[in-house]
């Protein structure tokens, strides 16, 4: 018989963190305990407050109630848990945390025992154009050959001579550059800006316009000089027919998957199949979660066997995340069997 349990945590940025959608301080999380004959298993649901699309009222409620109902079964949860991503996400991993040998890990594989390494981009955020520049050198510096960064934040023009002078100093065989817009172009002016970014030989930019002008961003990647990733664009589209109507008719270049957001490593396959059968490219993103919730979505990435770098670098960004063996090193996301977990609630 298996007893859940779940508890809330609050993680704390080492250093506020800017967005579009304002500057992030702390991050709230939630856990969910699966005990069963002397094992237990450990999953996190990955609430994220302002974007997840069951940041909703009731939420902790809808805990209470997986817990008191966590005998009908993983997969009859899920079916009932559709509109309520993260808690998928937490119950996928607490159930295979159960199922497993160790806690942690989940799907053993060449990553787990150390053997191998995922690529990961490295994030910038946004700030002043002095610190988004020291946040480029600090990454170079430190091995990744793939960098992401966040604009929309300050002016138009400050990001364009930002992003010139990294390609004045690195070409894009020497780094591989992604933008993240966040939705902050306007429908009307986005083309113009996506034709002067792509002037500066980038990867991608990552969801141009705001998510639900379908139309809209139909048209941009239709017409777009600079491959298009969508993001936000795939919250909140629970039914298997209504993904692979938005792929149909949008038709992006790539798709980002955040599992904490898109209903966890099922709703993640979902997203993969309509993509490869469109030629779509994809990768994975963690979304703020702390070393419990990276671990399992870094396991379920390596899984995959993607070439491309992923967005797996976060677990370093609080000061007070769990101790694991989750490691950036040479812009990839490592395993270190030298060191071991600690989790304590």
């Amino acid at each position: 018989m298996i007893k859940a349990t779940y508890s809330s945590y609050i993680l704390n940025f080492k250093q506020a963190s800017g967005t579009s959608r304002g500057v992030l301080k702390t991050k709230e999380t939630w856990f969910i305990i699966l005990n069963s004959e002397n094992k237990k298993g450990i999953g996190e649901c990955g609430l994220f407050r302002g974007l997840s699309i069951d940041d909703t009222a009731d939420y902790e409620d809808k805990l209470k109630w997986v817990c008191n109902n966590i005998a009908l079964g993983l997969d009859e949860l899920l079916m009932r848990l559709k509109e309520f991503p993260s808690i998928q996400f937490g119950l996928e991993t607490a159930f295979k945390s159960l199922e497993s040998d160790d806690s942690f890990n989940l799907i053993p594989s060449e990553f787990t025992r150390g053997n191998d390494a995922i690529p990961i981009n490295g994030l910038i955020w946004m700030g002043s154009e002095a610190f988004m520049k020291q946040q480029i050198r600090d990454k170079i510096d430190a091995g990744f050959s793939c960098i992401k960064m966040k604009i929309g934040a300050i002016d138009f023009i400050s990001e364009i001579n930002l992003l010139k002078s990294i390609r004045k100093q690195f070409s894009s065989k020497d780094i591989e550059l992604r933008v993240d817009a966040n939705g902050a172009f306007h429908p009307s002016e986005a083309l113009e800006k996506l034709k002067v970014l792509s002037d500066l030989d980038l990867h991608s930019i990552e969801q141009p316009i705001k998510q639900g002008q379908m139309e809209q961003m139909a048209i941009l990647c239709d017409k777009t000089p600079l491959p298009i990733a969508l993001d936000e664009e795939l919250i909140g589209v629970f039914s298997v027919t209504k993904k692979q109507e938005l792929l149909q008719m949008i038709k992006p270049q790539y798709i980002i998957l955040k599992p904490s957001l898109v209903g966890g490593f099922s709703g993640s396959n979902d997203w993969i199949n309509f993509a490869e059968k469109q030629q779509i490219g994809w990768w994975i993103t963690s979304a703020l979660e702390s070393n419990i919730g990276l671990n399992a979505i870094a396991q379920y990435t390596y899984s995959k066997h993607s070439n491309m770098p992923q967005g797996l670098g976060t677990g370093g960004l609080f000061t007070n995340n769990f101790e694991s063996p989750l490691q950036v090193k040479n812009g990839t996301l490592q395993y270190s069997n030298l060191k071991q977990w600690k989790f304590n609630l």
